[in-house]
């Protein structure tokens, strides 16, 4: 069990990467309620384990640890569920639904490769290296699929008004 000061060290990081750890979960499973119980799972076994110590890069520890979790519960249940609950993506202060809900489309448009590496750099703020380690591909593979990811979203964004500038 973790001392106070690891229990805290174990709170601070919950509070800290915990909404962008459910996001990528969803990304994976689609579902927010299988994601947030993932979640729950590795802070209660870091909880229960004394903490993160030994670890180089938490954040990346925790973001593996979650697709670890999340894996094992799909292989369990051996099927695949569509994203159905969209509000898991964004919540925006000034919220304008019809681009929300081309960009969530957009983003189901992309491969689940392509989509985790999105999610992992942009919501879980991972550089390319530590979305590697998540993964478990280099980085150059993660750097490469998130490329494609922004050219398909661009294209997909675009394609319903005038088109786009190139970058």
């Amino acid at each position: 069990m973790a001392d106070s000061a690891g229990t805290r060290a174990i709170e601070t990081l919950y509070w800290r990467f915990g909404a962008a750890l459910v996001l990528f979960a969803a990304a994976i499973t689609g579902e927010r309620g299988r994601s947030q119980d993932a979640v729950h799972q590795v802070f209660l076994r870091l909880l229960e384990h004394g903490g993160l110590y030994r670890v180089a890069d938490p954040r990346a520890y925790l973001f593996a640890s979650v697709r670890n979790a999340i894996l094992n519960d799909v292989r369990a249940r051996e099927r695949d569920v569509s994203i159905e609950d969209e509000s898991i993506w964004f919540v925006p202060p000034n919220r304008d639904h019809a681009a929300e809900l081309s960009l969530r489309r957009a983003l189901a448009g992309l491969s689940k490769d392509q989509r985790q590496v999105t999610v992992l750099h942009i919501w879980g703020e991972l550089t390319f290296a530590q979305i590697a380690y998540v993964l478990g591909v280099n980085a150059n593979t993660a750097a490469s699929r998130y490329r494609y990811a922004l050219a398909k979203l661009r294209e997909a964004m675009c394609f319903r008004e005038e088109p786009c500038a190139s970058s």
